[in-house]
């Protein structure tokens, strides 16, 4: 009964999962094709579903470890369940932020060709589907792979940021589009990192290892 009752679970965590990735491609889309309507869609269509889902999720959750009272590995399923449950909805205000931002940014025109943020936001995307793919499966060389790749997400905001301030100081007239722009970088950096975060929460469920901070390779090496 409890294992029935965990699946359940999961599937209504992949259903919030599909939704944040949407919000997190149409946020970049209003970005890129300048379209008010997607943003709206984001904002108001897709943010209250994942809030609500995340409340019942946490709900149901919680009143399987009241009613079961689980063992220890399906008591660590149960608690990365609430914890990636919760970096969802976190994901999906980043998503919404990106949004609103973009939206801000419709009306202007760009500072740059928009070529390295899609790009980021395309890497973050994976590297949130490959940590939900590594949770499904309980993959846990595919979750080591998402931690290392959070770093390759690092070096595009440094990047993006260094870039768009350079065109700032060149014209001050533009510092507003900038700062927008950067700030969207930022978002999608914690999309990467929420991400990283649900792949070091597989490798806990599957091990009872806990590797934040990246100490997975440091600690193998001792």
């Amino acid at each position: 009964m409890l294992i029935q009752k965990i699946v359940e679970l999961k599937e209504k965590l992949f259903v919030q999962a599909g939704l944040v990735e949407e919000m997190v491609a149409k946020s970049i889309q209003v970005l890129v094709e300048k379209k008010e309507s997607i943003a709206k869609e984001v904002i108001e269509k897709y943010e209250p579903k994942v809030n609500e889902l995340e409340i019942e999720i946490e709900e149901d959750a919680i009143n399987l470890i009241a009613l079961y009272q689980p063992e220890a590995s399906y008591l660590r399923t149960i608690v990365m369940i609430i914890k990636i449950n919760n970096d969802l909805e976190r994901i999906g205000d980043h998503a919404v932020n990106v949004a609103e931002k973009a939206l801000n940014l419709i009306s202007k025109p760009l500072t740059k060709l928009l070529i390295d943020i899609p790009r980021m936001a395309e890497r973050s995307c994976e590297m949130l589907k490959e940590s939900l793919n590594a949770f499904a499966k309980n993959d846990t060389e595919l979750a080591v792979e998402v931690c290392k790749n959070d770093s390759e997400v690092d070096l595009f905001l440094e990047q993006i940021t260094e870039e768009l301030l350079t065109y700032a100081v060149n014209d001050s007239a533009i510092i507003d589009r900038v700062l927008e722009l950067i700030l969207i970088a930022r978002n999608l950096e914690r999309v990467a990192d929420l991400a990283t975060n649900i792949a070091e929460d597989t490798i806990f469920a599957s091990e009872g290892g806990i590797i934040k901070h990246h100490k997975r390779n440091e600690q193998n090496k001792k």
